[in-house]
């Protein structure tokens, strides 16, 4: 039998050295609270029937995760971040739900061969739960100090949406199974169907139905030393959800292989490949990219909703002047319309709804796509097939012959793509593409470097539109809060006039500011953020700037020149948008602080 504190000593060896009173040198070491504070509590508890502990955090001059950690430290006990460490589903299957809720406790790692359950807990120091969970699993229990929260929110995480349970089950099933070695002799077998069976069918299944329910964009399935992550990318950030043994690692990513319809038995070159999946309700069309690494096979997914529904412009997140002059640019017969941004900022979202607003009967809209990410009726969608030979630039030298009224192409990637969209906008055509660039301004120069010249690019560009994602508050668990004068006097620096225009418009004083953030009372599933917005910049060309483009004149300038006629920045753009309880100052800060 072990006790709490046994599995620290050698794990909290650093701390050893160090000796405390009690929890308030903790703190005052850790830099938490001053030795004042520290002072005054104590005095406190000499004339209060209340533990120091109690005292503490009726100071608020703390958080339960210092606190925690504080604690750690005083018990030798070490403390550990679960999300930072993940969780393995084999450990999951111990201890039941209904188990973990009662006792505050959720065990994150198996160690077979020592046959030790690692064990994340809010009260390590209950013997009386440790020798249960002992008695209960069979195993040696290392316990360690958590967040109160943490462990409450990733058990409602990781039980109620099933997604390790279900793993765990058919982990149970493999029986030990060893890695998969895929040569000659057994790829006759592998097609034949011993991949295809439960459970590694089960765990793939398990997987891809769990990333649709989360509203993933892409599926990461990363072979690591001594386990497989599986991280999923919801509304623009990573989050690792899944921790599956080492073992089964090359079985899984067969089994996507074959759904894919590529080579099982090369695993020295990357492969592209696709098929589609259907979890009942959602009918969903996923592009698998496998990359060999030391450890392995890595695999990403991305996942494309058939049908999916084509947001509006407003819906995008675009609105006033800004909105006023996309609208107006797409209505042009002729020219070029650029969006800009990273890989990730939504450039062909935004091109789609516009597509989807200028679609008619009366005119022949023709696109060429890098992979054709939604279906459109009444469009001709064509992907590109660099094997075959069709690029970018020879499929835009043919849609000049289809008799098309509007272009789309993909991305701007090399010289030939931008000359050819140049003089498709020259010869009557109205062309839609995109450009990596991080500013509006910024897409000149860079077209400039790519051999276009000044006095054609000046006549045929109409509109650039630089943009990001930004994830929105959770909209159903929101509160609204005062904000800092340095926060205040930040947002007024960003946003110059148009705050003083934005403060009549609302009929508010600067006394009246109020900003919004999720709560934090919220129940364990419901995330900070649920969905995105976009943030834009909208430069639309006049004759200034286009003299200023012959000129040669340097991006900063002409971007100068666009925020004098009205232009907003991203930030600006992001910054009203925090204003109207749409997303936080941190959330733009992370987007558009360029």
């Amino acid at each position: 039998m072990i006790t709490p504190a046994q599995p620290s000593v050698t794990s909290s060896l650093a701390n050893a050295k160090k000796h405390y009173d009690n929890l308030l040198d903790v703190l005052v070491d850790h830099g938490a609270i001053s030795q004042d504070q520290a002072t005054d509590i104590l005095s406190k508890s000499i004339n209060s029937d209340q533990s120091l502990e109690e005292l503490i955090r009726a100071s608020r001059l703390v958080d339960n995760e210092e606190l925690t950690r504080a604690k750690a430290d005083f018990y030798n006990i070490p403390f550990i971040s679960l999300t930072e460490v993940g969780i393995f589903p084999e450990a999951l299957s111990f201890v039941p739900e209904s188990v973990a809720q009662r006792y505050g406790v959720l065990p994150f790692s198996y160690d077979k061969v020592n046959k030790t359950l690692s064990v994340a807990m809010k009260n390590p120091l209950d013997v009386t739960t440790v020798n249960f969970l002992e008695q209960q699993t069979n195993l040696r229990i290392l316990a360690y100090f958590a967040s109160a929260s943490e462990i409450d929110r990733l058990i409602a995480e990781h039980y109620s949406q099933s997604l390790s349970s279900e793993v765990s089950a058919a982990l149970k099933q493999t029986n030990e199974l060893k890695p998969v070695k895929v040569n000659q002799q057994t790829l006759a077998n592998l097609a034949g169907g011993t991949i295809r069976q439960a459970p590694i069918n089960k765990i793939v299944q398990t997987i891809l139905s769990f990333a649709i329910k989360s509203r993933a964009s892409d599926i990461h399935i990363e072979p690591q030393e001594n386990r497989t992550r599986v991280r999923y990318r919801i509304d623009g950030i990573l989050y690792e959800k899944l921790i599956l043994p080492r073992s089964v690692h090359d079985a899984v990513v067969s089994r996507i292989k074959i759904l894919a319809n590529l080579k099982i038995d090369e695993k020295r070159v990357p492969q592209d490949g696709r098929f589609d999946f259907n979890d009942g309700e959602h009918d969903i069309d996923l592009r698998v990219s496998t990359l060999p690494t030391v450890n392995g096979e890595k695999v990403v997914m991305r996942l494309l909703p058939k049908n999916a529904k084509v947001p509006t412009l407003e819906e995008l997140g675009l609105d006033g002047l800004s909105l006023q002059w996309v609208k107006e640019a797409i209505r042009v017969p002729h020219g070029i319309i650029l969006i800009t941004g990273p890989t990730g900022s939504g450039k062909t979202t935004t091109l789609y709804s516009i597509l989807h607003t200028i679609n008619t009967p009366k005119v022949n809209i023709m696109t060429l796509e890098d992979p054709v990410e939604y279906q459109m009726p009444g469009i001709n969608q064509v992907q590109i097939n660099p094997q075959a030979g069709l690029t970018f630039a020879s499929g835009l030298r043919s849609f000049l012959r289809q008799d098309p009224n509007i272009i789309m192409v993909g991305e701007i990637r090399d010289d030939e793509t931008a000359g050819l969209a140049v003089q498709a906008a020259l010869t009557g055509h109205l062309v839609f593409s995109t450009l990596h660039t991080s500013s509006a301004a910024g897409a000149i120069p860079r077209l400039i470097d790519m051999g276009a010249e000044p006095f054609l690019l000046a006549s045929s560009l109409e509109l650039i539109v630089a943009q990001r994602i930004a994830r929105r508050i959770n909209e159903a668990y929101k509160e609204s809060y005062k904000p800092d004068k340095a926060v205040l006097e930040d947002i007024k620096k960003v946003l110059g006039q148009h705050f003083d225009q934005w403060l009549k418009q609302n009929n508010l004083t600067e006394d009246q500011v109020v900003l919004y953030r999720a709560k934090k009372d919220r129940p364990e599933t419901e995330p900070e953020y649920k969905k995105r917005i976009a943030i834009f910049e909208v430069m639309r060309m006049d004759d200034q700037i286009d003299r200023m483009i012959m000129d040669g004149r340097p991006s900063e300038e002409i971007e100068k020149a666009a925020l004098d006629k009205g232009m907003l920045l991203m930030k600006q753009d992001g910054y009203l948008k925090v204003l109207a309880g749409v997303t936080t100052i941190e959330e733009v800060l992370r987007v558009a602080q360029i």
